[in-house]
């Protein structure tokens, strides 16, 4: 050995894996993702699927193309129910999902920015409306910006053990 002590080799080994990791956080082009303000999610229900078939045909005997809804995932996937609840300041953070979502406004009125919208012009959903998130890396932002609780629920297609938000960092084009 070279007259260093275990404990002093142990030091300086933590030292390097910290300064190498707050390198590495501060590295140019690593962006933080927008963490959520006052946004809480309930998953009500989770369930897994092989896969997912669903054609609803407007009258028996017709084509697809004549489908009225059609859903068909092919890979195993989980199916969650999700309410949100935002009091007026709340929003979800910059995110996407790995799956599409169907968001049901229940009460309130849900402010969404698209991260792809360089005006960054919001579209408002007012209780009894609903939108559809198409995932698959679509960034958004959803806010409260009303004067009540804005209640949400969402049915979300998300592959099988993939996590169902993913954070994002803000686009750039918005205020906030």
């Amino acid at each position: 050995m070279n007259g260093k002590s275990p404990r002093w080799m142990l030091a300086l080994t933590a030292g390097a894996v910290v300064c190498g990791a707050a390198a590495i956080l501060n590295w140019p082009g690593i962006v933080e993702a927008t963490p959520a303000f006052h946004f809480n999610s309930e998953i009500l229900a989770r369930s897994f699927f092989e896969e997912i078939e669903l054609n609803t045909r407007r009258e028996h005997g017709q084509k697809d193309e004549d489908s009225k809804v059609k859903i068909q995932v092919e890979e195993p996937s989980d199916v969650y129910v999700v309410r949100n609840t935002v009091p007026p300041g709340g929003y979800s953070g910059w995110h996407t999902h790995p799956g599409p979502s169907v968001v049901l406004v229940k009460s309130g009125t849900a402010t969404v920015y698209n991260g792809d919208d360089p005006s960054c012009t919001p579209v408002t959903y007012v209780a009894g409306t609903g939108f559809i998130d198409e995932g698959g890396g679509h960034t958004h932002m959803v806010r409260n910006e009303g004067a009540t609780d804005l209640v949400t629920v969402a049915f979300q297609i998300i592959p099988a053990a993939a996590d169902r938000r993913i954070d994002a960092p803000s686009p750039g084009h918005c205020p906030f």
